[in-house]
């Protein structure tokens, strides 16, 4: 267990209550088209439906609410799968009270959210979420957890706050770090589509594109690891 929990708040919008980060002053998600959100930008911009059959790394920056895990979740259940393993790297875990309620917005993944709150618990390591499925959130800061790593990804869901709020999560060393821990042909996905972004990812090594964002965003980011020669 860690005592380090995030500190937030709750914000009314015509939608419904939304936790808000006190330290980034970022909400956590939007209420409206959260799933597809988080399908479009991570699942898909991953090119996840067409390699669900493989055996996969997902690694993450920023746990949060969980939410991506269970989309995630979701769609590898529908689908002829192999094993997962889905590693998140998060410097503030939610309470488990606050996750809960955020996660009670979405109802088409109660049922996975139920089994996630009872199974996992920030700091104690990897868990077994169901067969096939392990999840690992990292706590601490990411600059240093990061590099320490021992994994290599196939897919990265690059899920900080807004860099304009959370420039720490976007600096160019960690998202060194993200090449360095990305197997050959793996991929990257993100909102943000943000110029030194893009940059940062492209110095790093990856392939880097801007596609079409999800609802009225504009562009996201998206990027390939090349096969070594």
């Amino acid at each position: 267990m860690t005592d380090q929990t995030a500190p937030l708040h709750w914000r009314e919008t015509d939608a419904g209550r939304v936790p808000v980060s006190d330290q980034f002053d970022d909400p956590y998600y939007s209420l409206v088209g959260g799933l597809d959100e988080t399908r479009h930008v991570f699942v898909n911009g991953n090119d996840l439906p067409a390699r669900w059959d493989q055996d996969l790394q997902i690694a993450e920056l920023g746990f949060g609410t969980g939410l991506n895990l269970l989309v995630t979740w979701a769609d590898w259940l529908k689908a002829p799968h192999g094993t997962l393993h889905f590693t998140s790297f998060e410097a503030f875990p939610m309470d488990k009270a606050d996750m809960a309620a955020a996660l009670s917005a979405f109802p088409d993944v109660a049922q996975l959210a139920g089994v996630l709150l009872d199974r996992w618990s920030a700091g104690d390591g990897p868990v077994v979420l169901a067969d096939g499925l392990t999840l690992d959130v990292i706590i601490g800061d990411a600059r240093q957890t990061l590099p320490a790593w021992q994994g290599r990804a196939d897919a990265w869901y690059l899920d900080g706050f807004s860099p304009a709020k959370n420039p720490q999560l976007w600096e160019p060393a960690l998202l060194q770090a993200v090449a360095d821990h990305t197997n050959a042909g793996g991929t990257a996905a993100t909102y943000s589509a943000a110029g030194h972004v893009r940059q940062s990812l492209t110095q790093a090594g990856f392939c880097v594109e801007r596609v079409k964002g999800f609802g009225t965003k504009r562009h996201m980011t998206v990027a390939v690891m090349p096969d070594a020669e």
